[in-house]
């Protein structure tokens, strides 16, 4: 089987595809992956051969400052509207020029898209290939509001390419949905197809090891913090995170980006570790706390290992991602209009006392532990890739009432 992933052009786009793209190679298919081409190298670096396709964050330099700037907040019509702009208009539309040659010249037997990468169905539905999605935010377009604005941008596209109008957003999960957590987090709002299999994750792109100080840590309760690899810029509010803990009794982890210069937030007290960025498959475990911007790959690393979240939700769907930890009593979330040290201390303080919310976290992860493995997921593919049939499942009635409502947080 021949296998075409496509994905946006960014790290937490692409690392989620990584464990499903491996498995599908070790079980002897062959895989590629569609990116734009200044992305080229560090999917390479994973292990895949890349086919230039689409433009990169970087010749968008103004509309993605504009989003750090002034972040847009999904759970408005507004804020929905311009992340939508800038991922089917600015990014899908010039992908899935590039997508339809190239898949009549390799001829793949299945296309996987990531579920904020929309070419990659659209041009599989034209040329009439099956396809998936793997999901990798926390929002599902269940909503009146969120399906009709998705569409309407959605079927601009699709009449470039010859499709009739999708309302309803049918034709984008048509075939097969695959989600990493479970339908409890999601409340529900997936496609029916969706089918929930155990997080893998992926966070080693490169050299990437812990710091040799980490050996060093003493008894005390460490606190990770990191604003993930797009906000991490807003260095105000990592600043705010270190007034507010550098003088407790713990250790504080920070990490503030590739990109970034941990020089810049000035000397820091012993017990205070900037650096620029630790896989957090390998900080996390060794954490009492993490406290993140919300970005889901984030948020889905630490309740992988049980660990309660403080979230301050920044843009896209940040806010979706704190308001799930809410319902499920994994974590808490600030506003970071009126964040201050002393309110994030306070709130530090208060969930480190309280040890429900380690335990709700760590009976989430059971639950994740639960689900079916990665050789599923790839038997699901290779029927989808063999039959070329949608995958339908719906859910149990105790997988509704758990998606409904977060039996997690009643424990």
């Amino acid at each position: 089987m021949r296998v075409l992933f496509t994905t946006t052009p960014g790290t937490g786009h692409f690392h989620p595809l990584v464990p499903t793209a491996r498995a599908l190679q070790r079980a002897g298919h062959e895989v590629a992956f569609a990116a734009a081409e200044p992305f080229r190298s560090q999917v390479e670096a994973s292990g895949f051969p890349v086919f230039p396709a689409g433009v990169s964050f970087e010749s968008l330099a103004q509309e993605l400052k504009s989003h750090v700037q002034a972040p847009p907040r999904m759970e408005v019509p507004e804020g929905l509207d311009r992340v939508l702009e800038l991922f089917v208009d600015r990014l899908a539309r010039p992908m899935a020029r590039a997508l339809v040659p190239l898949c009549r010249r390799w001829r793949p037997d299945l296309l996987i898209s990531e579920s904020a990468e929309f070419a990659g169905p659209v041009v599989a539905e034209r040329l009439g290939l099956p396809h998936a999605t793997i999901q990798v935010g926390g929002v599902g377009f269940s909503d009146d509001g969120g399906t009709g604005l998705f569409a309407r941008r959605l079927d601009g596209l699709r009449a470039e390419h010859g499709l009739p109008a999708d309302p309803e957003l049918r034709a984008l999960y048509r075939y097969l949905h695959l989600s990493f957590m479970p339908a409890a987090y999601f409340g529900g709002s997936l496609p029916p197809n969706t089918q929930y299999l155990r997080l893998e994750v992926f966070d080693q792109s490169g050299e990437e090891r812990l710091p040799d100080w980490m050996a060093s840590l003493g008894d005390r309760p460490v606190i990770y913090a990191t604003l993930g690899t797009v906000f991490n810029k807003l260095t105000h509010h990592l600043r705010t995170i270190i007034e507010a803990l550098r003088d407790e009794p713990m250790d504080l982890i920070v990490t503030v980006g590739r990109d970034m210069d941990p020089a810049r937030l000035g000397p820091q007290p012993s017990n205070v570790y900037v650096e620029r960025y630790i896989p957090q498959s390998l900080v996390l475990p060794r954490c009492e706390l993490a406290i993140l911007h919300g970005g889901y790959n984030s948020v889905m690393s630490a309740l992988h290992v049980g660990l309660p979240v403080l979230i301050v939700p920044l843009a896209a769907d940040q806010p979706v991602n704190a308001q799930s930890c809410e319902r499920l009593g994994v974590g808490r979330r600030v506003n970071p209009d009126t964040l201050t040290p002393e309110l994030l201390r306070q709130q530090v303080r208060e969930m480190m006392r309280d040890g429900a919310y380690r335990e709700r976290a760590r009976r989430f992860q059971a639950e994740t532990q639960a689900l079916p493995g990665m050789a599923e997921g790839v038997a699901m593919l290779e029927r989808l890739s063999r039959e070329r049939r949608p995958s339908q499942r719906s859910l149990s009635m105790s997988e509704k009432e758990k998606a409904l409502a977060g039996p997690v947080a009643r424990g």
